[in-house]
């Protein structure tokens, strides 16, 4: 199966892999293709780069959706016959979304809401990028106007974060460190102090002598706040890790020859097939393309550079340099074939591992990604 194949028979897929290998571009570039080939695509990205809105035409990336225009695949020399349309993930909107609906009165989301240690979980805490771009993704995906929904995951220290962020969310939630300050506080309010146990009142005064009682009293209210939303947090967070396991979902595995990045890449790989998720694609970018040396004696090579270089060039004195620089490009070639080949025989033939070679210049417009598309459905 090749990529043209993933795309055109699911309905969602996901691109992951560490930062810097062009995951974002990657993205694009089959949202940009799919869109040509006559469906309804959204492109969820989490990168708010303007080099990326500027690719798709538009001014920036916002928070709702953007139709790209089709005169402007028109004016790049593409044909549009079917529709594009981008946005960027707001993760606190999308927890408070959340929040808005599961809470179980008026009183008690606005008091998650404006909770301070709330506010800090919601747009800071390390993990909850990750699940609200899934959490977003589950929601979209209800939607039946789109044919195509391309997600960008978030850039992570570790790819492997993406895949457990629903467990990993309801694990803090559900902690035994949150527990305790439950029933420590549960019913209590600010009066919390004088209805515990003589040993938690210890504690807790010795806690807030270091944070103040005032932090202490957001924790609690925070706590409390999140009890009362956890069962449709929990089943929220099952629903959105088994939608990850749909037939209808496809995982696109992005990476580079750098040897970390391929380590990385196959160490995910495993991890995915692990966790019962469909592994469709692997895309190695930025390839170096390995050169053939020059056939003909060196004589007749600097007869070809003199035919093409200015009269005020001594071919003669160039040609050593331009000799170096193609067996260093031969090197670099052959290390970037070694890496791939590693990751061949890591992954095995069941998964096709596409190669997108190292451009010249970066990828700016949308005809830079139709381009790069072309390489990723093999139709280069």
């Amino acid at each position: 199966m090749s990529l043209a194949d993933v795309l055109g028979n699911h309905r969602v897929v996901v691109t992951v892999g560490s930062g810097g290998v062009g995951k974002t571009t990657t993205a694009a570039a089959m949202a940009v293709h799919a869109a040509m080939q006559g469906r309804k695509v959204l492109c969820l990205t989490i990168d708010p780069a303007r080099r990326l809105a500027n690719s798709l035409g538009l001014d920036e990336m916002t928070t709702s959706e953007q139709e790209v225009p089709r005169a402007l695949f028109e004016n790049n020399g593409l044909e549009c016959e079917g529709s594009l349309s981008a946005m960027m993930l707001d993760t606190k909107r999308t927890f408070d979304d959340l929040v808005t609906k599961y809470a179980s009165d008026d009183e008690a989301r606005e008091r998650i809401l404006g909770n301070q240690i709330y506010q800090y979980v919601a747009s800071s805490l390390a993990g909850t990028q990750e699940y609200m771009a899934m959490e977003k993704l589950h929601e979209v995906r209800k939607d039946t106007q789109w044919d195509l929904i391309v997600l960008d995951t978030p850039p992570t220290a570790s790819a492997i974060d993406f895949l457990t962020a629903p467990e990993r969310l309801i694990d803090a939630i559900d902690s035994p460190a949150m527990r305790w300050f439950l029933q420590v506080f549960e019913g209590a309010g600010k009066e919390a102090f004088g209805l515990v146990g003589r040993g938690a009142t210890v504690l807790l005064k010795g806690i807030g002598r270091i944070t103040g009682l005032a932090f202490l009293e957001q924790v609690a209210e925070f706590v409390s706040g999140i009890n009362d939303l956890f069962g449709g947090f929990k089943e929220r967070a099952e629903q959105v890790s088994n939608a990850l396991r749909s037939p209808e979902v496809a995982f696109v595995l992005v990476t580079s020859p750098d040897p970390l990045a391929i380590g990385e890449a196959e160490f995910f790989s495993d991890k995915l097939a692990a966790a019962g998720m469909n592994r469709e694609a692997i895309i190695v970018n930025q390839v170096h393309t390995l050169i053939e040396k020059p056939s003909i004696p060196v004589e007749e090579q600097i007869e070809a550079i003199r035919a093409v270089v200015p009269a005020s060039i001594d071919a003669a004195s160039i040609h050593p340099r331009l000799a170096a620089s193609l067996e260093a490009e031969r090197s670099w070639a052959s290390a970037d074939g070694a890496q791939v080949q590693r990751l061949g025989e890591k992954i095995g033939n069941a998964t096709p591992i596409v190669e997108v070679p190292a451009f010249d210049e970066d990828v700016h417009d949308l005809a830079a990604l139709a381009r790069v598309a072309t390489y990723l459905t093999n139709a280069a």
